[in-house]
């Protein structure tokens, strides 16, 4: 995978005031750590972070772009895969951009050429390299799964009060629960007004083989939830999700959760009547208070906030994969801040500028709201310290979310999941791999995954996972299509045995001792062959014409993409038929 780089112009360092939207936030001192001389300060940074057992860990008196070791941890590891002129990982994150979007990126090139600036040419992942064959070796099975099924999430928040964060604090009660935390129909069941969805994860970092598991909800603001007269209703804000999904998604009308339409006082199916609503026939307005707001596709409103946890490979009935009850990383989105369409494309232009004079990226720093990405999304998120604790995130360990929240063609309004959520009420609810079908993105046939593994050659972007090439490839390296097409389900294709989920599980974990996260977050045992120290923009091979290709990150859930499934998705009801 290539890098993409365009990015604004240097970081800037908000120290007292700051704004989100129209709500103001005072800045408090935050605690500081006077460096010492002769030590590179991300080094210092690391051992802070070691000692440290604060929910806020430490800063050093420095300004945070001087402390950053990689100013370049917008490019992800993956982008130093070795393609060998044939293997194309690339196609998923670098796209030209489709009309109607407000992604006008325009990084197709990026799967074909290497355009690195100086200081990205040399690969910074070092965790990467690392050999972990004798530490995972020392972690036995037993004590690997009592720190994966123990907790981490639930006293965050109180951690968080308690040390005065003024940033945003976890809302959301027993999110460690997982599915058991939200209703049917993925709505929270402790009132917060979270909606969880069922989507296709990624390909492939996301996909669990790959060493995690993950979930992601979604929160529209009060106006989306309330009447006209300002009265909190379910059957708004399950109306205004489902236009919400047909805007994002391009459709002119969508199936929804049940709706009743006297609630709302308007005729959602177009039947003559107010009655339950299973569909929404015009979706060019939200309802309720949110009704006067201004709608255009594939922009979320402003307001819109987006949770997702990054888990271990928990292990359930019968040794299935599941989401683990101890989280990795908490990680919050919140769009502050809308654009209309022509100005996102003014934007990209001007990132165009910095990277075409040299300027290395950067992004205005929140504080404890974490970073602005430039296009109106705040994020920030908590990642686990040395004894499996959650803490917030340091500036640079911030500036790793910027690459594929603000740098890659292929995203939508910035994000992934929700422009992958299964179609209609059948993907309200909590993320469940199992009975969904491999199904095909839009303007293509054959199923997603099996379309990628034909084109990058492996079960992920470095081609390591000998588990998945031992499943789904023959012996001369070519995919077995027969065997991929008639796989149950995706949760089959993607999640990987109990010994690789230990193993991968205790990878991580040194990663967590050692709490150099700067180095990379990728769970490898031994270090990936396919994967360069460094880049030369002009020597380095790269892909032909033949194998770049054009992709759409949204999914056509109407194909039934395996030939040996009897699944099918009505998306009008919430059936699921399986075998």
């Amino acid at each position: 995978m290539k890098a993409a780089y365009i990015l604004p112009i240097g970081a800037i360092l908000v120290t007292n005031t700051l704004f989100l939207g129209a709500a103001k936030y005072q800045k408090k001192a935050p605690q500081l750590v006077a460096p010492v001389p002769d030590v590179p300060l991300h080094e210092q940074t690391i051992e802070i972070l070691k000692r440290s057992e604060s929910v806020i860990p430490p800063n050093l008196d420095a300004h945070p772009v001087v402390t950053v070791y990689n100013r370049e941890a917008i490019v992800p590891p993956q982008c130093y895969t070795q393609t060998e002129g044939t293997h194309n990982p690339c196609y998923v994150c670098h796209q030209s951009s489709i009309p109607g979007r407000e992604n006008r990126m325009e990084d197709f090139d990026l799967q074909i050429d290497y355009s690195f600036s100086d200081l990205g040419t040399l690969n910074h992942w070092k965790n990467l390299f690392e050999d972990r064959t004798a530490r995972v070796a020392s972690i036995s099975d037993e004590k690997i799964l009592d720190y994966v099924n123990s907790e981490n999430y639930s006293e965050l928040a109180g951690r968080l009060q308690e040390a005065g964060f003024e940033g945003w604090i976890p809302d959301l009660k027993n999110l460690h629960e997982g599915a058991d935390a939200f209703d049917e129909n993925g709505f929270a069941k402790d009132g917060s007004d979270w909606v969880a969805f069922n989507y296709k994860p990624f390909p492939s970092t996301f996909w669990p083989t790959n060493g995690s598991t993950d979930d992601v909800m979604i929160r529209l603001p009060d106006r989306f939830r309330t009447t006209e007269d300002g009265t909190y209703s379910i059957d708004v804000y399950k109306a205004n999700l489902a236009i919400l999904e047909a805007n994002m998604k391009g459709k002119p009308e969508i199936a929804c959760l049940p709706v009743d339409e006297e609630a709302i006082g308007k005729d959602l199916d177009g039947n003559g009547a107010l009655g339950t609503a299973n569909r929404i026939v015009e979706v060019s307005s939200f309802v309720g208070s949110g009704q006067w707001d201004k709608i255009d596709t594939h922009l979320y409103p402003e307001g819109t906030e987006f949770l997702h946890t990054v888990r271990y490979l928990g292990l359930g009935p019968n040794d299935e994969i599941q989401p683990s009850p101890r989280i990795k990383e908490v990680r919050y989105m919140k769009k502050w801040k809308s654009y209309a369409k022509g100005l996102y494309a003014r934007k990209y232009q001007l990132e165009a500028f910095e990277k075409e004079v040299g300027n290395l990226p950067g992004y205005h720093n929140l504080g404890e709201w974490g970073l602005d990405n430039g296009n109106g999304w705040a994020l920030h998120s908590f990642i686990e310290d040395k004894q499996g604790r959650l803490r917030a995130n340091t500036f640079e360990e911030n500036l790793f979310c910027m690459g594929c929240h603000n740098s890659i063609g292929s995203t939508v309004d910035k994000t992934f999941s929700f422009a992958r959520k299964v179609d209609g009420p059948a993907g309200w609810g909590y993320i469940d791999l199992r009975g969904m079908p491999d199904a095909p993105n839009e303007g293509e046939i054959a199923g997603e995954i099996l379309t990628y593994l034909e084109r990058v050659g492996g079960g992920s972007e470095f081609r390591n996972n000998d588990e998945m090439f031992e499943r789904w490839f023959n012996e001369d390296g070519s995919v077995n299509r027969e065997k991929v097409m008639n796989a149950k389900d995706v949760y089959e294709l993607i999640t990987p045995s109990r010994e690789r989920a230990l193993a991968l599980n205790k990878a991580y974990k040194t990663i967590v001792e050692d709490q150099d996260y700067i180095y990379g977050r990728d769970p490898n045992l031994t270090p990936p062959q396919n994967v360069y120290d460094a880049i030369n923009n002009e020597e380095t091979p790269t892909l032909p014409d033949d194998r770049t290709y054009t992709w759409n990150i949204m999914l056509d859930w109407s194909k039934a993409a395996q030939s040996g499934s009897t699944f099918s998705l009505n998306e009008s009801t919430t059936e699921k038929a399986n075998p």
